[in-house]
């Protein structure tokens, strides 16, 4: 199977998951610098494990990156990433119709 389809698959599967998906929007709302993991806790209201868990099932995917600052630690969106996995959904929009739906 092709290396892009696989990583692309592995990228939605992490997503198929409703706390992952909204604590990836909370990140990307976050910008640049990320959001510290208290923070996106508090978002989401979820135990410190059960939030590791997904946190790591995104920073897997190649969604998320993570940094740690003194005690802190850091996640934020792998824009490069996000761009590629939307551009790949598209990427044949309508060929076979030959219209122009995108």
């Amino acid at each position: 199977m092709d290396a892009t389809l696989e990583r692309h698959a592995a990228q939605l599967g992490a997503l198929g998951h409703p706390v992952r998906l909204q604590v990836l929007r909370f990140v990307v709302r976050s910008g640049d610098g990320g959001a510290p993991a208290g923070e996106i806790q508090a978002h989401v209201d979820l135990p410190a494990s059960t939030l590791s868990h997904h946190l790591r099932r995104l920073v897997g995917a190649g969604l998320l990156t993570t940094r740690s600052e003194r005690t802190f630690h850091y996640y934020a969106a792998d824009y490069v990433a996000l761009r590629g996995l939307t551009e790949y959904l598209w990427e044949d929009c309508c060929r076979q119709g030959r219209g122009s739906c995108c």
